[in-house]
Protein backbone atom coordinates (compact mmCIF):
# COMPACT_ATOMS: atom_id res chain seq x y z
CA UNK A 1 0.00 0.00 0.00
CA UNK A 2 1.59 3.55 -0.90
CA UNK A 3 1.51 6.32 1.15
CA UNK A 4 -1.28 8.33 -0.94
CA UNK A 5 -3.56 4.78 -0.98
CA UNK A 6 -2.76 4.84 2.90
CA UNK A 7 -4.06 8.81 3.41
CA UNK A 8 -6.97 8.20 1.18
CA UNK A 9 -8.05 5.99 3.80
CA UNK A 10 -7.45 7.74 6.96
CA UNK A 11 -8.40 11.08 4.92
CA UNK A 12 -4.60 12.34 5.49
CA UNK A 13 -2.37 13.25 3.21
CA UNK A 14 0.22 11.07 1.62
CA UNK A 15 3.03 13.77 3.03
CA UNK A 16 1.55 13.62 6.75
CA UNK A 17 1.90 9.65 6.33
CA UNK A 18 5.30 10.32 5.27
CA UNK A 19 6.29 12.40 8.83
CA UNK A 20 4.68 9.51 10.85
CA UNK A 21 6.85 6.78 9.14
CA UNK A 22 10.25 9.00 9.55
CA UNK A 23 9.02 9.50 13.14
CA UNK A 24 8.76 13.29 12.49
CA UNK A 25 5.19 13.31 14.03
CA UNK A 26 2.79 11.01 15.57
CA UNK A 27 -0.70 10.49 14.51
CA UNK A 28 -3.96 10.35 17.34
CA UNK A 29 -5.08 8.00 19.04
CA UNK A 30 -8.35 7.47 16.24
CA UNK A 31 -5.66 7.03 13.46
CA UNK A 32 -3.70 4.84 15.55
CA UNK A 33 -7.25 2.87 16.11
CA UNK A 34 -7.62 2.90 12.41
CA UNK A 35 -4.43 1.51 11.60
CA UNK A 36 -4.76 -1.13 13.54
CA UNK A 37 -7.79 -2.13 12.12
CA UNK A 38 -6.69 -1.77 8.50
CA UNK A 39 -3.40 -3.64 9.25
CA UNK A 40 -4.82 -6.34 11.40
CA UNK A 41 -2.72 -5.54 14.15
CA UNK A 42 -3.00 -3.56 17.59
CA UNK A 43 -2.16 -0.45 18.62
CA UNK A 44 0.13 -1.59 20.98
CA UNK A 45 2.01 -3.23 18.37
CA UNK A 46 1.72 -0.47 16.29
CA UNK A 47 3.53 1.94 19.55
CA UNK A 48 6.35 -0.83 20.32
CA UNK A 49 9.53 -0.79 18.89
CA UNK A 50 10.34 -3.07 16.46
CA UNK A 51 14.14 -3.62 16.76
CA UNK A 52 15.19 -4.86 13.21
CA UNK A 53 12.74 -5.33 10.39
CA UNK A 54 13.39 -8.36 8.52
CA UNK A 55 12.86 -8.30 4.95
CA UNK A 56 10.44 -11.50 3.04
CA UNK A 57 13.20 -13.49 2.41
CA UNK A 58 13.39 -13.41 -1.23
CA UNK A 59 14.58 -16.12 -3.69
CA UNK A 60 18.34 -15.21 -5.42
CA UNK A 61 17.29 -14.34 -8.97
CA UNK A 62 19.51 -17.13 -10.84
CA UNK A 63 17.84 -16.58 -13.98
CA UNK A 64 15.50 -17.52 -15.82
CA UNK A 65 13.35 -20.28 -14.08
CA UNK A 66 12.47 -23.44 -15.85
CA UNK A 67 9.12 -25.98 -16.06
CA UNK A 68 10.12 -28.76 -13.93
CA UNK A 69 7.78 -30.69 -15.83
CA UNK A 70 9.32 -30.24 -19.03
CA UNK A 71 12.92 -31.19 -17.35
CA UNK A 72 11.76 -34.43 -16.52
CA UNK A 73 10.18 -34.94 -19.87
CA UNK A 74 13.37 -34.06 -21.72
CA UNK A 75 16.06 -36.11 -19.72
CA UNK A 76 13.40 -38.64 -20.09
CA UNK A 77 12.74 -38.58 -23.65
CA UNK A 78 16.79 -38.20 -24.38
CA UNK A 79 17.05 -41.97 -22.39
CA UNK A 80 14.46 -43.35 -24.40
CA UNK A 81 16.28 -42.07 -28.02
CA UNK A 82 19.44 -42.98 -26.88
CA UNK A 83 18.08 -46.18 -25.97
CA UNK A 84 16.41 -46.05 -29.96
CA UNK A 85 19.40 -44.83 -31.22
CA UNK A 86 21.86 -47.84 -29.83
CA UNK A 87 18.94 -50.48 -30.97
CA UNK A 88 18.55 -49.03 -35.03
CA UNK A 89 22.70 -48.55 -34.99
CA UNK A 90 23.55 -52.34 -33.30
CA UNK A 91 20.35 -53.42 -35.15
CA UNK A 92 22.33 -52.49 -38.67
CA UNK A 93 25.23 -53.73 -37.57
CA UNK A 94 22.91 -57.19 -37.65
CA UNK A 95 22.73 -57.92 -33.97
CA UNK A 96 18.90 -57.23 -32.61
CA UNK A 97 19.45 -56.28 -28.88
CA UNK A 98 15.58 -55.52 -27.76
CA UNK A 99 17.13 -55.72 -24.44
CA UNK A 100 18.38 -52.42 -24.90
CA UNK A 101 14.76 -50.95 -23.87
CA UNK A 102 14.78 -52.42 -20.86
CA UNK A 103 17.88 -50.76 -20.11
CA UNK A 104 16.35 -47.57 -21.29
CA UNK A 105 13.16 -48.73 -18.33
CA UNK A 106 15.71 -48.85 -15.83
CA UNK A 107 17.50 -45.83 -16.66
CA UNK A 108 14.80 -43.27 -17.05
CA UNK A 109 13.17 -44.69 -13.70
CA UNK A 110 16.80 -43.90 -12.40
CA UNK A 111 16.71 -40.50 -14.10
CA UNK A 112 13.00 -39.58 -12.66
CA UNK A 113 14.13 -40.37 -8.90
CA UNK A 114 17.74 -38.35 -9.45
CA UNK A 115 16.06 -35.39 -10.64
CA UNK A 116 12.87 -35.50 -7.95
CA UNK A 117 15.18 -35.56 -5.45
CA UNK A 118 17.44 -32.80 -6.87
CA UNK A 119 13.84 -30.61 -7.30
CA UNK A 120 13.22 -31.81 -3.63
CA UNK A 121 10.09 -33.59 -4.94
CA UNK A 122 9.67 -36.63 -2.53
CA UNK A 123 6.12 -37.05 -2.28
CA UNK A 124 6.11 -40.50 -3.93
CA UNK A 125 9.62 -41.25 -2.93
CA UNK A 126 8.50 -44.68 -1.93
CA UNK A 127 6.85 -45.40 -5.27
CA UNK A 128 9.96 -44.21 -7.22
CA UNK A 129 12.05 -46.20 -5.62
CA UNK A 130 9.97 -49.40 -5.89
CA UNK A 131 9.71 -48.98 -9.42
CA UNK A 132 13.57 -48.43 -9.59
CA UNK A 133 13.66 -51.72 -7.81
CA UNK A 134 11.54 -53.56 -10.12
CA UNK A 135 13.07 -52.23 -12.90
CA UNK A 136 16.41 -53.78 -12.24
CA UNK A 137 14.61 -56.85 -11.56
CA UNK A 138 13.07 -56.92 -15.01
CA UNK A 139 15.96 -56.08 -16.79
CA UNK A 140 18.09 -58.70 -14.58
CA UNK A 141 15.61 -61.05 -15.63
CA UNK A 142 15.70 -59.93 -19.49
CA UNK A 143 19.51 -60.11 -19.95
CA UNK A 144 19.81 -63.43 -18.14
CA UNK A 145 16.90 -64.71 -20.36
CA UNK A 146 19.45 -66.11 -23.03
CA UNK A 147 21.04 -68.81 -19.85
CA UNK A 148 17.40 -70.20 -18.98
CA UNK A 149 14.27 -68.66 -17.80
CA UNK A 150 15.13 -67.65 -14.58
CA UNK A 151 12.10 -66.56 -13.37
CA UNK A 152 12.55 -67.61 -9.67
CA UNK A 153 14.60 -64.22 -9.58
CA UNK A 154 10.65 -62.35 -9.02
CA UNK A 155 10.25 -64.08 -5.83
CA UNK A 156 13.62 -62.22 -4.38
CA UNK A 157 11.91 -59.38 -5.68
CA UNK A 158 8.84 -59.65 -3.72
CA UNK A 159 10.25 -59.22 -0.64
CA UNK A 160 12.58 -56.33 -1.99
CA UNK A 161 9.49 -54.00 -2.78
CA UNK A 162 8.12 -54.66 0.55
CA UNK A 163 11.47 -53.47 2.13
CA UNK A 164 11.25 -50.63 0.15
CA UNK A 165 7.81 -49.47 1.17
CA UNK A 166 8.59 -50.60 5.26
CA UNK A 167 11.95 -48.64 4.74
CA UNK A 168 9.97 -45.46 3.78
CA UNK A 169 7.52 -45.45 6.44
CA UNK A 170 9.98 -45.54 9.21
CA UNK A 171 8.95 -42.49 11.44
CA UNK A 172 10.10 -40.85 14.96
CA UNK A 173 7.81 -41.75 16.99
CA UNK A 174 7.32 -38.78 19.49
CA UNK A 175 8.21 -39.27 22.69
CA UNK A 176 5.92 -39.71 25.89
CA UNK A 177 6.58 -37.81 28.84
CA UNK A 178 6.60 -39.36 31.67
CA UNK A 179 4.00 -38.67 34.44
CA UNK A 180 5.25 -36.28 37.03
CA UNK A 181 6.13 -37.86 40.74
CA UNK A 182 4.12 -36.87 43.70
Amino acid sequence: MTQAELGAKLNYSDKSISKWERGEAIPDAWVLTRLAEIFGVTVDYILSSHDAWVPPEQEEDEGPQYSREMIYAVAIVGVWTMALTGFVVLWWLGHFLWQAFFVALTASTLVYLGLSLYFHRLKHLQYMLAALVLSVFILIYVLTLPFGNNWQLFLIAVPAEALVFLGCNIRKKPRRQKPAKP
